[in-house]
């Protein structure tokens, strides 16, 4: 997977971490979540998340 310009300026800082990287960083974007309620745990999850 090639990032985008864009991608790169934004994730920068997570490929230059050790536990990161490129492939952590690839498996970051390539995941998904499921949140179960929006109350108020699930609404700060979501936007961290987002």
């Amino acid at each position: 997977m090639d990032f985008t310009e864009e991608q790169m300026e934004r994730y920068s800082r997570h490929i230059l971490l050790n536990d990161v990287g490129v492939e952590g960083q690839i498996k970051l974007l390539e995941s998904k979540v499921f949140i179960i309620g929006a109350g108020g745990l699930g609404a700060p999850i979501a936007l961290y998340l987002a």
